[in-house]
C-alpha cells in the first residue's frame, strides 16, 4: 500500500562497472523456460524469478539471445561499450553532441515551450472525454498524446498532428532514426523560424549555437526528430501502464489528486515495476566470458525492476518507494534524451485527467492485461470519465 516504507538499504547511484557475467549454470541446473514458450507473453514474471535466481546468464535457444536478467547485470549492460544496439543505423556528424545539446535542451533551456505544449494538449483531450459514458484511455488519451503534445510543443501546424502521429507510432526513435520524407516535412518549418521565431522549441533549437554559430539546418530537424521520437510508441504504452497502474490503486491516485507533486513518483515506480520496453537487444563487440563475438544479449528490464536483491517487496506498487532504478530508458551513450519529455507529458496527462474528470475510474467488467513479450502494456484502458 502507499505509504508503506520500503526495508531495502538506501541506494547511491553510481556509474556501473563493465559488465561482468554471473557463473555459467552447471549442467544438472537444466534449462529455464523459453521467452517464447507459451504462457510467458500473458505473464513473464514467474519465468523473470526463475531466471534471476537460477540462471541470471542463461543462452535461450529459440528466442536466438542470452538473458540476463538481474538488476546489477542490466544496469551494468546497458552501459557497457562493448555491448552496442544491434542495428544503430548512420550515425550524423556530430551527432553525439547534437544528442548532448537535445537532452541539455529537453531538461533546461525548453521547458516552459515543452510544458506548455502538454498541458494544452492533455486538457484539450481530456476534455473530449467528458461527456462519454464510457471511454478507452489508451485509444483516446495515450495513444494521441506524447504525438500532439510535441507538435504543439515544436510549433508545428495542428492539421497535420494525424501525419505526425503515423511517423510518431512507426517509423522514428530516440537515436535519430526517422522515416523518409520527415526531414523535407520539417525544413520549410525551420527556414520560416529562421525568418520570425517565435517561442517554440523548434524556434529555440533554430536559435541555438552550441559553439558559437547556428546548428545548421540538418542539425535541427535531427533534434526535431529527437523529440518526436520521445513522442513515440514506447511512450504512449508507458503512459498506459502508468494510468493502469493508478486505476488499479485508488488510494495512491487519491493521494495524487491531492498532492501533485507526487505524480514524478509515481511514474518512477510504474516505469520500474511495468517498463514499457520489457527487454532491450544488445550485440557483443568481443567475447565476454561464455558470450561470444556477435552475439545478442537480452537485457530483461521487466525482471530487472522487480529484482528482490535490489528492491524490497519488488511486485508491490509504492508510490513512496526510496529509489525506484534508472533503467526504463537506457543507460550510457544510449540514454534516451527523450525521457525528460516523457515524463512532463505523463505527469501532465494526469493533471488533466484529474482537473476534468474528477471521477475517472475504470468501467465496469473485466480489466484487459498488459501484452506483449518485447513491448509490453495495456492495449486498451475502458474506463467511466464521470
Amino acid at each position: 500500500m502507499p505509504g508503506r516504507p520500503s526495508q531495502a538499504p538506501p541506494f547511491t547511484p553510481s556509474a556501473p562497472s563493465p559488465y561482468t557475467p554471473p557463473p555459467w549454470p552447471s549442467p544438472e541446473a537444466g534449462a529455464p523456460a523459453s521467452l517464447l514458450d507459451p504462457g510467458t507473453e500473458r505473464d513473464p514474471h514467474p519465468l523473470y524469478r526463475t531466471l534471476r535466481g537460477r540462471f541470471p546468464l542463461v543462452y535461450d535457444e529459440p528466442f536466438g539471445a542470452w538473458l540476463i536478467s538481474r538488476y546489477a547485470d542490466v544496469r551494468a549492460a546497458l552501459a557497457d561499450p562493448r555491448l552496442v544496439a544491434p542495428s544503430p543505423g548512420p550515425v550524423p556528424a556530430h551527432g553525439g553532441a547534437y544528442r548532448a545539446l537535445a537532452s541539455s535542451a529537453l531538461r533546461d533551456q525548453v521547458t516552459a515551450a515543452l510544458r506548455a505544449g502538454v498541458e494544452r494538449t492533455a486538457h484539450v483531450l481530456a476534455s473530449r472525454l467528458a461527456s462519454r459514458p464510457e471511454a478507452d484511455l489508451v485509444a483516446d488519451f495515450c495513444q494521441w498524446l506524447p504525438a500532439a503534445a510535441a507538435v504543439a510543443a515544436l510549433g508545428l501546424p495542428y492539421e497535420d498532428t494525424a501525419r505526425v502521429h503515423a511517423w510518431c507510432r512507426t517509423g522514428l526513435d530516440h537515436l535519430g532514426g526517422r522515416r523518409p520524407g520527415l526531414d523535407a516535412y520539417l525544413l520549410p518549418h525551420v527556414v520560416r523560424r529562421r525568418a520570425h521565431p517565435g517561442d517554440d522549441l523548434l524556434s529555440v533549437l533554430c536559435a541555438a549555437r552550441p559553439d558559437g554559430h547556428p546548428l545548421p539546418d540538418e542539425a535541427v530537424t535531427g533534434l526535431a526528430g529527437t523529440v518526436l521520437g520521445a513522442a513515440g510508441e514506447t511512450t504512449a504504452r508507458a503512459l498506459a501502464s502508468f494510468l493502469s497502474g493508478l486505476l488499479d490503486h485508488p488510494r495512491a491516485l487519491g493521494l495524487i489528486r491531492d498532492r501533485p507533486e507526487l505524480a514524478g513518483a509515481a511514474w518512477e515506480e510504474s516505469l520500474r515495476r511495468d517498463p514499457p520496453l520489457q527487454i532491450v537487444a544488445r550485440r557483443a563487440l568481443e567475447p565476454i566470458g561464455p558470450i561470444p563475438e556477435g552475439a545478442t544479449v537480452a537485457c530483461l528490464l521487466g525482471a530487472a525492476g522487480r529484482d528482490p536483491a535490489r528492491f524490497a517487496d519488488p511486485d508491490r506498487y509504492d508510490i513512496f518507494r526510496a529509489d525506484r532504478g534508472d533503467l526504463a530508458y537506457g543507460s550510457g551513450q544510449y540514454y534516451c534524451p527523450g525521457a525528460p519529455l516523457a515524463r512532463l507529458t505523463a505527469e501532465a496527462g494526469l493533471r488533466a485527467l484529474l482537473t476534468v474528470l474528477p471521477d475517472l475510474r475504470r468501467a465496469p467488467g473485466s480489466r484487459p492485461r498488459p501484452e506483449g513479450l518485447v513491448s509490453r502494456s495495456p492495449r486498451t484502458l475502458p474506463v467511466c470519465p464521470s
